[in-house]
């Protein structure tokens, strides 16, 4: 393959995945204006991937060696599948379980943010962590502070902030590489 194909099939390929990421990062602004919507599917898609990790909990259980590999994966298997099958049956009440669980997590977060910040030597690493564990703390304080009622825009929310953020990186990323792809073409011409 000639230089001249490859930069034209890497363009190509670079200006599909910036309109792609363009559509992530609309379907994530839709995500954030319906988070209630948003949670209500994240909830039920959770509940479907515990009950998918129960099945494959369930094979590892069964091609266990000895009964001390096999129980612990049982008990895994139980723990899975009454989880998974307690959000897909009451998800309203799931849903709130999950932002108490969040608002807990997000804390606990900051917490090992800020031991990890203070483990290293002073500099800019040591900032990004505390930066990141004000926020996680901040985030974390709000939610619970908030809850139950944090549960109608709190796991909707986030999850559309995320789903906007990976959108606009794949359109930034991709449409670096598109502008080098072009920048190579023009230059070896």
């Amino acid at each position: 393959m000639n230089t001249d194909r490859f930069s034209q099939e890497v363009s190509r390929r670079a200006g599909w995945s910036v309109v792609m990421g363009i559509l992530t990062a609309l379907v994530g602004v839709v995500m954030i204006i319906y988070p209630m919507a948003t949670a209500a599917v994240s909830t039920v898609y959770f509940g479907v991937a515990l009950i998918i990790a129960a099945v494959a909990q369930l094979v590892f259980a069964f091609s266990s060696q000895t009964a001390g590999k096999f129980f612990p994966n049982l008990l895994l298997v139980i723990l899975y599948g009454i989880a998974g099958l307690y959000l897909l049956a009451v998800p309203g009440i799931g849903l709130v379980t999950l932002t108490a669980m969040l608002g807990a997590m997000l804390i606990a977060e900051a917490v090992m943010e800020t031991v990890i910040a203070f483990s290293l030597t002073a500099g800019a690493s040591r900032g990004g962590f505390l930066f990141n564990a004000l926020f996680s703390l901040l985030f974390g304080v709000m939610i619970l502070a908030q809850w139950p009622i944090s549960s109608i825009w709190a796991i909707g929310t986030l999850v559309g902030v995320a789903v906007l953020f990976n959108g606009v990186t794949r359109a930034a990323i991709s449409g670096r590489i598109l502008h080098d792809a072009r920048a190579f073409s023009a230059a070896a011409a």
